[in-house]
């Protein structure tokens, strides 16, 4: 059997990679007699806009050194792609995907149904102009796309294509049970089920205080994070990210590198949904500033799901590392993860051997 993977890999973000590597990791796993490949469909617009973001320059807090750095970054994963993903030839649209002949195509993870993202959105994601007859979701998000909202009739009709059909997230889960009528399963993101190599830490400075896109963090918290730091003898870092005031600059690293700043931070402050999954699944105290809506959609939900409460950064929050360094009870939320691990790569096996 032939199985694709379709979802955002050429996406120059740490996320991205991961849960593409991870779910190409876990399907080879459950089928380790079959051809699994990722398959190298490129949305050019998608593509350029998001490469294209990396050669912003923020004066307000990124210097020339910090730049010149952040631009190699497209670099950096592109070399990442080529080393560690199993990745099909390059193909533009349908018809070029359907000469690749799957047996079954899995779609997702990632906002690969957001269709209200006008750079990032493809038809072909909800299965237009695919021929293959087994199309399988998992994990697909829908971002910040309400089960109210106005749906093309590409989305609904796509949707009920899928002879399997997951969500990760409460919109997505919402989403395709009001066009199908029926529950779709719950399941992990795909960076659940995979195990990442460890490297060499790229940063020299030990202990220290993580920051992954916590955007917007008000002025007054920012900077009593910072003056806690210096008064315990912490470094902070950002994890692919600028700012002036980190100890050192460690924004050009490798998707592996990143993974490695999570397994070693003191602390983790973060705003996306990844950044919370990998201070989970590396065991860190973390707490998240969400400020875009679908952010605040995809983390609130996976808080929720896993039980983890108090992660949300209130205007009284006062950082103390002792104080709060032991919040999270991980025994009791992993406990939850590998049955919901299991569940996930059940729902994986059985449908793609229908």
């Amino acid at each position: 059997m032939k199985i694709g993977i379709l979802t955002h890999q050429y996406i120059n973000n740490y996320g991205a990679f991961l849960q593409a590597y991870a779910l190409h990791q876990a399907v080879s796993k459950l089928f380790p007699d079959d051809q699994v490949e990722i398959i190298d469909y490129v949305n050019i617009k998608h593509f350029i806009i998001n490469t294209g973001g990396w050669f912003r320059f923020y004066k307000n807090y990124e210097n020339f050194a910090c730049w010149m750095q952040k631009i190699k970054l497209p670099g950096t994963f592109a070399k990442a792609r080529n080393t560690h993903m199993v990745l099909s030839k390059t193909v533009y649209n349908a018809k070029q995907i359907n000469a690749l002949n799957y047996d079954c195509i899995i779609v997702g993870s990632d906002e690969v149904w957001n269709f209200k993202d006008s750079k990032g959105n493809a038809k072909l994601k909800f299965g237009e102009g695919l021929n293959c007859k087994n199309l399988i979701a998992y994990a697909p998000s829908v971002g910040k796309t309400s089960p109210d909202d106005m749906l093309p009739d590409y989305v609904v009709n796509g949707i009920k294509r899928f002879k399997a059909l997951s969500a990760r997230d409460d919109l997505t889960f919402e989403l395709a049970k009001k066009i199908t009528g029926k529950e779709p399963t719950r399941v992990l993101d795909p960076t659940f089920l995979g195990t990442f190599p460890e490297t060499n830490l790229p940063v020299k400075k030990k202990p220290y205080i993580m920051f992954y896109y916590c955007e917007k963090l008000p002025v007054e918290i920012h900077d009593q994070i910072f003056e806690y730091a210096k008064a315990h003898n912490l470094a902070v870092y950002g994890a692919g990210e600028c700012d002036k005031r980190y100890t050192e600059i460690s924004v050009n690293l490798t998707p592996f590198e990143w993974v490695e700043m999570f397994r070693n931070a003191e602390y983790v402050f973060t705003g996306t949904f990844h950044g919370a999954v990998f201070s989970i699944l590396n065991r860190r105290q973390f707490k998240v500033y969400l400020t875009n809506e679908s952010r605040i959609k995809k983390v609130g939900a996976l808080l929720s799901e896993l039980e983890i409460p108090n992660r949300k950064i209130g205007m009284d929050y006062i950082f103390d590392l002792e104080l709060q360094k032991e919040e999270i009870d991980y025994d009791k939320v992993f406990q939850l993860i590998d049955l919901k691990r299991k569940q996930s790569r059940e729902y994986l096996k059985t449908a793609v051997e229908k």
